[in-house]
């Protein structure tokens, strides 16, 4: 065998054997196909119903193809290198708009940190930028997962996601919107406020009001609490959409371009 040929054989024995490997590490294409892939158990059948009933009706309407996969282990690979994989691998997206999106879900063990990452396919990265990504990471999965409420962050992601995607806000939009506080200052002041009528009432119960004048602290007080920030949590627009057509018919082949952000905790 001449030593040109030996070299192009040994060089097409290492390709096989690297794709082998590549294979093994990611995750089979499920089937029948599902949007939502809990691999690793983490999920309430419940909750992971909810998921794939949201994204199923979602790509129903739109073609857009939002994948959630929950892995206890990454297999050596980094959380970015595994979600755009899967992407790739699994088609996930149209072919001809290459329109999906994966976010990927590593949950912290005791030995382990936990890793998330939101992979973005070429037709979706106007919409879904690398910034937006991560700061749908940082600010509505994570506090989410370090309370344990997986679920919660996966459905605030995917949440946003949609109403990015819908037209709801845009990227510059969102990324200019403040974060939501816990609502527990706003409660202290209401709390304070209440108080303080409560005070004024005992204090002039005795005293003769004409009959407007006694109602507008009442009145005051309800527009205080009409107009006060809550501690809501979730995405920054809920999806609304109908219900699902019949169940997820398949990925269709669509591509990665490497973008997206994650975090870990």
């Amino acid at each position: 065998m001449k030593p040109f040929t030996k070299i192009f054989a040994l060089i097409a024995i290492l390709s096989i054997t690297w794709s082998s490997v590549h294979a093994q590490k990611i995750p089979q294409r499920p089937n029948p196909p599902q949007l939502v892939n809990d691999l690793a158990g983490f999920l309430a059948p419940a909750e992971e119903r909810a998921l794939e009933e949201k994204v199923d009706a979602f790509n129903n309407r739109t073609g857009v193809q939002i994948a959630v996969v929950v892995l206890d282990n990454l297999d050596g690979l980094t959380s970015d290198d595994m979600a755009t994989r899967i992407l790739r691998d699994w088609g996930v997206g149209q072919k001809d708009k290459n329109n999906g999106i994966v976010v990927l879900l590593k949950p912290k063990t005791p030995d382990s940190r936990g890793q998330v990452f939101i992979a973005t396919g070429y037709g979706v990265e106007e919409f879904v930028t690398d910034a937006v990504g991560k700061r749908i990471v940082e600010l509505e999965m994570i506090p989410k997962f370090k309370n344990n409420d997986l679920y919660g962050g996966l459905d605030a992601a995917v949440n946003t996601l949609m109403s990015l995607l819908d037209g709801k806000f845009t990227a510059d939009q969102y990324m200019k919107r403040k974060p939501k506080s816990n609502g527990f200052g706003a409660l202290f002041f209401v709390v304070i406020f209440m108080a303080l009528i409560i005070g004024m009432f005992r204090k002039n119960r005795f005293e003769q009001h004409s009959s407007a004048g006694s109602s507008m602290p009442f009145w005051l007080l309800m527009s205080m609490l009409g107009s006060g920030g809550g501690g809501r949590s979730g995405g920054f627009g809920d999806f609304s959409g109908g219900s699902g057509g019949g169940g997820f018919g398949g990925f269709g082949g669509g591509l990665g371009g490497g973008g997206g952000a994650g975090g870990s905790w």
